[in-house]
């Protein structure tokens, strides 16, 4: 048997309690490994070795240049940030191999995270490459191609009144068409209800993966001091744990008579799932709104084009699961509008950030944030199935099944075959 653990006593032979058992307050004993470490570090970066470090060895810079923008005929603007570990100073910029004049919106010289717009007065030609170069007062020079020089929108009504358009129609009426599907799921057996489930786990994988997979590639433009691979770990681990943790808050013990009928708590749960559904899919269309907005701000019409086609057919199969886990349970008109919405309406909102005010940074993490939300719902759908073999089934014992291993597998086929349309 394992022993009984002791509680520390006194010289008198009493026990010693937390507060009891050194003579420092509790906060202090908290902060005082903190304000060694502060102090540490403080030693390292005067007296330490960084000093002959750098004295040693040319110092490292990096710039990353963000976004260009062409506001208007005959001007350039670059946004920059510093994402080095050392102090840079803006000295020459080049356009097309070419030093040009430009003026700078505060200091030449960027500390670590400082960010600035460069105007560079260029007579840049509409539907040109252009080059930019920055050159450092060291010599190095930071490169960015533009491949179709076009005039950048104004945040004026009609282009706004645009991308809202363009989101309405890539994701809230893709999504309200595929809500459509609930009187025919009502209308088939138990069985094939759960084939549709195992289909809208296969849609939602495929997505959640490719969401991953875009946010890792575009980490690559994300400057080395917001560490992008970080963010798509904030953001995949975040969201669903998050997720989980707010829905978990909005639950409560079922009452005596409650667990009598289990009809609410089946209704409860179905709703649930199909509201983590829509908030998963909303996560991910938003990510899919800032890819269409910035392709269109940049002046990539034909990408936006095939973006937009490819992610309406996306979004239609996607209405399909929201209301799967309600195939059985009565819903108004007003909750599937709600769904509805809350998985159509990010799409518009990132439309317009991907427009307006296009950033590596907030691109790679809503992209993450989708990605984990997708994923985290693939596993309250796969709970719900394994709920719904039976208390007695094995853990997985749905996968197994055949006519749910159809499903998965179909719900993977179609992403594959409309994602067709996006690879451009």
């Amino acid at each position: 048997m394992p022993e009984p653990i002791r509680t520390p006593s006194g010289a008198d032979g009493r026990e010693v309690g937390p507060v009891a058992s050194g003579r420092l307050p509790l906060w202090l004993r908290g902060l005082l490994p903190l304000v060694l470490l502060v102090a540490l570090f403080a030693l390292f970066l005067f007296t330490g070795p960084l000093g002959v470090l750098r004295a040693a060895f040319p110092p490292v810079e990096e710039l990353t240049i963000e976004r260009i923008e062409f506001p208007q005929s005959g001007r350039i603007r670059v946004h920059v940030v510093n994402g080095g570990p050392e102090p840079v100073t803006v000295s020459q910029v080049m356009v097309d191999e070419a030093y040009w004049n430009f003026t700078i919106a505060g200091e030449s010289t960027l500390d670590r995270l400082d960010d600035v717009t460069i105007d560079v007065l260029y007579p840049w030609v509409h539907g040109e490459p252009i080059a930019i170069g920055l050159v450092s007062s060291s010599g190095l020079t930071f490169t960015h191609e533009v491949s179709v020089a076009t005039e950048s929108p104004r945040a004026d009504v009609r282009y706004l009144s645009t991308f809202a358009l363009l989101g309405i129609y890539v994701g809230v009426i893709p999504v309200f068409l595929g809500l459509l599907w609930l009187p025919f799921l009502r209308g088939i057996a138990h069985h094939w209800t759960d084939f549709f489930l195992s289909l809208t786990m296969g849609l939602l994988v495929f997505l959640g993966v490719d969401a991953l997979a875009e946010a890792v590639q575009m980490s690559g433009a994300v400057a080395s001091a917001f560490q992008g691979i970080g963010l798509v770990t904030l953001g995949v681990i975040g969201a669903p744990l998050l997720i989980e943790g707010v829905g978990r808050l909005g639950r409560r013990a079922p009452t005596a008579s409650e667990e009598i009928s289990s009809a609410v708590t089946r209704r409860a749960e179905a709703l649930r799932i199909a509201t983590l559904i829509a908030v998963g899919i909303g996560l991910h269309n938003l990510g899919e709104g800032l890819a269409i907005g910035s392709a269109y701000a940049a002046g990539e019409l034909a990408l936006g084009s095939a973006l937009v086609v490819g992610f309406l057919l996306h979004n239609t199969t996607e209405g399909i699961g929201i209301v799967a886990p309600l195939a059985r349970q009565p819903a108004r008109i007003a909750l599937l509008v709600g769904l509805g919405a809350l998985a159509g309406v990010p799409t518009i909102l990132g439309a317009w950030m991907g427009g307006l005010s296009y950033s590596p940074v907030t691109t790679v993490l809503f992209l993450a944030i989708g990605a984990g939300a997708v994923l985290q719902v693939v596993f309250a759908i796969g709970r719900l199935l394994s709920r719904r073999v039976g208390p007695q089934g094995e853990r997985g014992a749905w996968l197994v099944r055949p006519l749910n291993a159809a499903g998965l597998i179909a719900g993977l086929t179609i992403m594959y075959v409309t994602g067709l349309w996006v690879a451009v």
